[in-house]
């Protein structure tokens, strides 16, 4: 049967500021570094009061996990719709101007809600490790209201965002959408995200998993958090009771892809690392996209690897609809 969307996405709406930072800061303003925390407008203000005359932000852009994963599908050409949640505002108005001019359809696209957008600020150390302070806003409130299920019926793959956990209303539209992408045949990927969310947000996750899913993107750490073991082979072989295929990245080292029969362990692309918001994201777009062309694991492995190390090369979650080209004609030839 042939489907309008290759991947149907449900996460957190965000528009990111990106700042470098020395680890001084995060140590004098108490911040965790290289995890994600959530944070209330007050003292996400009082962090941007804090950098002034210190520090200036690079840009600002449309972001959340999920949003970023998405746009890397659509500009490598599969055909995308995200499912999110923002207000009536300008920074709603901007994040989702920025997603349609990447060409992905929204349920937001129309009618948006009074409130406030989420926003995220992204702080990148010396080392290229990027810590978030996020205040999600109206994104807090997305649910299973927010779902589109003609969307979703037209689509191949679901993708799940593991940020959703924190909230009942969006770990309960995470757990519908998997119900109902298994009532229509599409395949349900989950992402865990952040090893804050799998540290303490674990059961939650079970909740969304359920039964099981088809597969699961996560790096090392949160894959032996998640599992309890202290090796990436063990954490693989542990997570394959969740989902049937597991695909997990290992930073400048690659990733393995279990494909459900074969695990492939897949080499890094070697870079100077600037900046690694939005690997990992990068990385599940450039996989998802490959598995909705119908190329294998690895070679689906080394667009996604190819595709991170690029990212992390330069500032920004994101690269240009030129730059996917690029990486797509560097690993597939066309």
């Amino acid at each position: 049967m042939t489907r309008q969307y290759d991947i149907y996405a449900i996460g957190n709406a965000l528009v990111d500021t990106e700042i470098e930072v020395s680890d001084a800061f995060l140590d004098r303003m108490g911040i965790g570094k290289g995890i994600m925390s959530l944070v209330d407008r007050e003292r996400q203000l009082a962090l941007i009061d804090a950098l002034q005359g210190e520090a200036e932000p690079h840009h600002q852009t449309c972001g959340g996990s999920a949003a970023n994963t998405i746009i890397a599908a659509r500009y490598f050409g599969s055909r995308c719709f995200y499912s999110c949640k923002v207000a009536d505002d300008d920074t709603g108005a901007l994040f989702v101007r920025e997603l349609q001019a990447a060409g992905v359809d929204t349920n937001m696209a129309t009618q948006r809600p009074a409130g406030t957008s989420g926003t995220c600020l992204v702080m990148v150390t010396p080392d290229a490790e990027r810590t978030m302070n996020t205040f999600l806003g109206i994104s807090e409130s997305v649910s299973e209201a927010d779902l589109d299920l003609a969307a979703l019926r037209a689509s191949r793959y679901a993708y799940i965002e593991g940020y959703l956990v924190t909230s009942p209303s969006a770990r309960a539209a995470s757990i519908r959408l998997r119900e109902l992408a298994r009532e229509n045949g599409t395949q349900v990927a989950l992402t865990f995200s952040d090893p804050s969310m799998v540290r303490f947000f674990r059961d939650g996750l079970l909740e969304i998993i359920g039964d099981g899913i088809d597969l699961l993107f996560c790096n090392e750490d949160e894959g032996m958090e998640f599992t309890g073991t202290r090796t990436a082979e063990a954490a693989l072989e542990s997570l394959k009771q969740y989902a049937r295929q597991v695909v997990m990245t290992r930073g400048p080292r690659g990733a393995v892809a279990f494909d459900g029969d074969t695990s492939h362990w897949i080499d890094g692309v070697p870079v100077k690392a600037v900046d690694t918001n939005g690997a990992g994201d990068m990385f599940a777009g450039a996989f998802l996209y490959g598995l909705t062309q119908a190329l294998d694991f690895p070679t689906a492995g080394r667009l996604a690897c190819a595709a991170a190390a690029r990212v992390v090369s330069d500032f920004g979650p994101r690269l240009s609809a030129a730059a996917h080209a690029e990486v797509r004609r560097q690993i597939l030839g066309h």
